[in-house]
């Protein structure tokens, strides 16, 4: 099958998404069009549409069942005390560190990003009214903090991305952390910067009342016993199968907040969160599978020898590339992993690191106005679409930064 078929497949595909059609149909319309139009038959354009699916479809079951989580750490308000105690206890004076690493934990423990921005905002908003904060610095605060959180995290990204490249969870989480705290600083000093930039938070505008919150022991200890599971394959050899080890940890943690009563109501809104991001994959399959099977990776590994950029560059590039196309870091990994994971893995990078530096690299272009996380996160904040807007090139650069870091950290250590 030709490039021209998938990139042409892939292009209709982001028209109908920036257009506001469904992503899921637009990647199933975009996968039958380059299957066509790359000039393959119908027939075959549809059986290489299923086998793509097929190979996303255990990363989905995966995404599913982690949804008992996060919906527990939402629902319970696990996340907004674990927000809130950070937030205490390192005070208003360091106010984007701890709007940062409140984002950075949430997501790393299993929070969806645009989830952990909305849970956080309402702290931030009151911060940056008192302090005369720029709305700008402390939504970047929360969306770096959050895009190095979902680096190392049991998030559909990070998940797809081990699945593609056959590692381990755990292990492509683990080396990811020193480009995630090195994201975290870049986060601090460019959100720095932006403090005097852009419109003030003037009043606080649609904050609900909180319920009782939990302790945050209990609020942590669900996420804890999740990532203890998680490391005894890479600590013992004993491998806790994510599909195990994500819902036993939530459950663990919702009978240590004694708010069982909200199980149901945590595994609803967890199915729900988690369905949209499975239905995505489907679309994103789709596409998977008619770009793997086309001469465009074979194209953009000659134009990168051309170029004498090192074949190991192609895990953080794909990454980049395909969360553009898609404005999603998880339909972007996805992509990116299914497709280039046989090159990566054939240019001696290892399953683990090739998962990571795609992870890493789906970070950089992922808040892009197509995508929903860029709507999502500019509303949580009451921020109007001009400053939303100028918002992306300090968004990118922190992406760039942790898809650098993870390179290099692949270079020192890999």
């Amino acid at each position: 099958m030709t490039a021209f078929g998938a990139v042409l497949g892939l292009i209709i595909a982001i028209i109908l998404i920036i257009r506001k059609a469904n992503p899921a149909y637009s990647l199933i319309l975009g996968a039958v069009i380059g299957g066509l139009a790359g000039g393959v038959s119908l027939p075959e354009t549809v059986n290489l549409m299923i086998s793509g699916v097929k190979d996303v479809t255990p990363a989905i079951l995966r995404i599913l069942t982690a949804g008992i989580l996060a919906g527990i750490l939402i629902k319970t308000e696990a996340a907004t005390k674990i927000a809130e105690t950070i937030v205490d206890t390192l005070g208003e004076k360091r106010a984007i560190l701890a709007l940062a690493l409140s984002a950075l934990i949430l997501t790393s423990i299993g929070v969806f990003i645009d989830v952990a921005v909305i849970t956080v905002s309402p702290i931030a908003l009151a911060i940056a009214r008192r302090l005369k904060m720029s709305k700008m610095a402390m939504l970047l605060a929360m969306i770096g903090g959050g895009k190095c959180g979902n680096i190392i995290s049991p998030n559909p990204n990070t998940i797809a991305s081990a699945e593609n490249f056959g590692a381990s969870l755990s292990s492509v989480m683990w080396v990811n952390i020193i480009p995630a705290f090195i994201g975290l600083i870049a986060t601090i000093l460019i959100a720095n910067l932006l403090v005097e930039k852009g419109e003030k938070v003037l009043e606080i505008e649609n904050v609900e009342e909180k319920g009782e919150l939990p302790s945050f022991f209990g609020s942590i200890v669900g996420p804890l016993v999740t990532i203890a599971l998680l490391a005894l394959r890479p600590a013992v050899g004993i491998n806790v199968d994510p599909l195990i080890a994500l819902p036993l940890g939530g459950l663990v943690g919702i009978i240590f907040m004694g708010k069982t009563a909200k199980l149901k109501e945590s595994m609803e809104y967890g199915l729900q969160k988690m369905s949209g991001v499975a239905i995505l994959l489907v679309g994103t399959g789709t596409v998977a599978g008619i770009i793997k099977n086309s001469t465009l990776k074979d194209v953009i590994l000659s134009l990168l020898e051309k170029a004498s950029i090192s074949d190991r560059l192609i895990a953080p590039i794909a990454g980049a590339l395909m969360s553009g196309a898609t404005a999603s870091t998880t339909a972007g990994a996805t992509i990116a992993s299914a497709t280039f994971s046989g090159a990566i893995l054939a240019a001696g990078v290892s399953a683990v690191w090739g998962a990571a530096m795609v992870n890493s690299g789906a970070t950089v272009l992922d808040h892009l106005p197509h995508g929903s996380f860029f709507h999502s996160t500019g509303g949580a904040s009451n921020m109007n679409l001009e400053e939303r807007l100028k918002l992306i090139p300090y968004e990118s650069a922190i992406g760039f930064v942790l898809a650098l870091s993870s390179f290099l950290t692949y270079l020192m250590i890999g």
